[in-house]
């Protein structure tokens, strides 16, 4: 304890641009965590959301001008031809709501379940028609599919996005620090996936009431984000060591998560990020879930495709890595031979 404590005592202290240099480094890095997670928010808003309106041609051409004058390139308009056929397209999730003028009352029907802050605005829009055309007819609003009781504002399911990346984050670090050889790194991050999946569906739907549904269809979809977020960082750092852990935790972490749209809408987020949030882990994932929750896996093609690309590119990453480290590891192992002989 003394010769540590005197090493300690005689350590010179670090120079002065080294400080420099870590503070530099610590303000780029809270910079780019602010600009990651605010900027998305901040810069939310209704752009191309696509929703349904129900009537004859000339009511839906009277009020699309309504609807872009009100917000300019908030929605993207299908006309259908009655309720049916609106409630159908929201139960498919080609469209968050519709606006339906086809029977006496006009009435906004949305789906809480597939973007609170879409139905909101939805209800903020049907008011203002209604004022804005001078009319007393009261606009009646129907929420086709709710979110669960026990969650009406979709809490569990906004919070719990963060949590899914943290966990293949950890998994990631742990299995590359505390497990030796790939396949038995794969294998245990399939085996946490199943496990952490079963685990998280069972708390936000039977304890916290936020999913609906099939169980063991959410434990798959939360299994599926887990995995290709946990697998595709250990098949970067398989291929480049400890650069490929940062490029994949910085991925999933700054873009992916950010992007993902699971608090509001991917439609609403700014520009083309909601495009590309989709095409990461955490966007399909919260996707995918929605739909595997309240759609009956309706909507599920295009965020499970997402999914299985990352797994498929996951694998491929580790089994490139490992036969790059195999010829290393014969050549030692050829060298380690005549001091054995040696030896013996």
């Amino acid at each position: 304890m003394s010769t540590q404590a005197a090493a300690r005592a005689n350590a010179s202290p670090s120079p002065w641009p080294s400080v420099a240099r870590a503070v530099a480094l610590l303000t780029v890095s809270i910079s780019l965590l602010l600009t990651a997670f605010a900027w998305p928010s901040v810069r939310s808003s209704v752009h191309d959301v696509p929703i349904a309106v129900a009537g004859p041609a000339p009511a839906v051409k009277q009020i699309t001008p309504l609807l872009d004058q009100r917000l300019p390139d908030g929605f993207e308009v299908t006309q259908v031809a009655d309720t049916a056929a609106a409630e159908q397209l929201i139960r498919d999730r080609k469209v968050y709501g519709a606006i339906d003028l086809s029977s006496g009352t006009p009435q906004v029907i949305t789906a809480s379940a597939a973007s609170t802050a879409v139905a909101q605005t939805l209800h903020s829009i049907a008011t203002g028609l209604r004022q804005g055309q001078g009319s007393s007819t009261a606009v009646t609003a129907r929420d086709l599919i709710p979110l669960p009781a026990g969650d009406p504002r979709g809490a569990g399911l906004s919070a719990g996005a963060l949590p899914l990346v943290m966990s293949g984050l950890l998994a990631a670090l742990l299995l590359t620090r505390l497990v030796r050889g790939n396949l038995r790194r794969v294998t245990g991050a399939f085996a946490f996936a199943i496990t952490g999946g079963l685990a998280v569906a069972a708390i936000l739907q039977f304890w916290l009431g936020s999913l609906d549904g099939s169980y063991w269809a959410n434990g798959g979809a939360i299994a599926l984000t887990i995995a290709a977020t946990s697998l595709s960082i250990l098949g970067l750092e398989s291929l480049l060591g400890y650069v490929g852990f940062g490029l994949g935790a910085a991925t999933m972490m700054l873009i992916g998560n950010p992007l993902s749209g699971t608090a509001t809408a991917p439609e609403m987020l700014p520009g083309w990020s909601g495009t590309l949030g989709q095409l990461l882990p955490p966007g399909a994932g919260g996707q995918l879930l929605r739909s595997t929750a309240f759609f009956d896996g309706h909507g599920a093609n295009h965020a499970a495709t997402v999914l299985a690309a990352w797994l498929t590119l996951a694998m491929v990453l580790c089994l490139a890595g490992n036969l790059r480290r195999r010829p290393t590891a014969t050549v030692e192992d050829r060298a380690a031979q005549p001091a054995l002989h040696a030896t013996v």
